[in-house]
């Protein structure tokens, strides 16, 4: 069972799922996903690290968000919380969001990350053509009032490839049942600040030093494998894998192996705390 503890930061309050003991490993997931993306991997993880898992801002029983925000603000909100939990350092995991939270976290406040695995992340700015596609999910989803029903197939197309969808039937039932529970006033915000405002980081990145794995989906449509390269190539270092019959959501998709990843990764840069 993991425990509940809700902490104030820049962007309201986050609640962060914690079990385990150890290092810590802090786990963000991707935009319109709440810490349940990760729950596979806190069991596998609490046997041998402090795991937190967060409901990002606006998400799950986090604190709705009522404006646009940065990616550094989002960095600032990790620090709260481990400001607030005693944690001077720690391993990070995110996924999408999670894993540009992750790289700037890193950017900015190197002695507060022990290494990091980013999963289908970017370091470049949306598309025009991602924009587009967002926008258009999240004004329906305004117009309808949740991201169900008749959103489902769009929703499952942004987040999963045709191997999760041909023969992974319960990622799809998690995919739709935690995106059925989005605040959708929050998801306009959180996709503004996350997709259409995002910057160009590439710069930044050159400056991290932490040990970073970077993680690519074949099948990804948000992010396609060469894109997720060009972050990796922009970290000093990072090594970069790709995960073949998956796509954006990978620590649901192929828990096994991220999970594989994530231990052999973090098993070599182990610290004192």
């Amino acid at each position: 069972m993991t425990d509940r503890v809700d902490i104030e930061t820049p962007l309201g309050s986050i609640s962060v799922y914690q079990k385990g003991s150890g290092e810590p490993v802090l786990l963000w997931p991707s935009l319109l996903m709440d810490h349940t993306l990760w729950t596979q991997q806190i069991e596998h993880l609490a046997g041998q690290y402090r795991t937190l898992a967060f409901d990002p801002p606006g998400h799950g029983t986090s604190s709705p968000v009522t404006r646009t925000f940065t990616l550094d603000e989002c960095a600032d909100c990790v620090c709260a919380v481990l400001d607030a939990l005693e944690i001077p350092r720690t391993h990070f995991v995110g996924n999408s969001w999670g894993a540009m939270v992750g790289a700037v976290l890193a950017a900015r406040y190197p002695e507060r990350v022990a290494s990091a695995v980013l999963l289908n992340g970017t370091a470049s700015p949306a598309s025009p053509l991602q924009r587009m596609k967002f926008r258009i999910l999240v004004t329906a989803a305004g117009i309808l009032g949740s991201l169900r029903p008749p959103l489902d197939r769009a929703v499952l197309r942004a987040f999963l490839g045709p191997t999760s969808l041909r023969s992974r039937p319960e990622a799809a039932e998690t995919v739709l049942e935690v995106a059925s529970r989005v605040n959708v006033e929050s998801a306009r915000y959180c996709v503004r600040s996350v997709v259409s405002e995002r910057p160009d980081n590439v710069g930044l990145l050159a400056g991290v030093s932490s040990p970073v794995l970077v993680v690519a989906g074949v099948e990804d449509r948000i992010f396609p494998v060469s894109e997720v390269r060009a972050m990796a190539a922009a970290i000093p270092g990072a090594h970069f894998v790709v995960i073949d019959g998956a796509a954006h959501l990978l620590a649901l998709e192929v828990p096994g192996r991220v999970n594989e990843l994530v231990s052999d990764f973090l098993a070599q840069h182990r610290f004192a705390p």
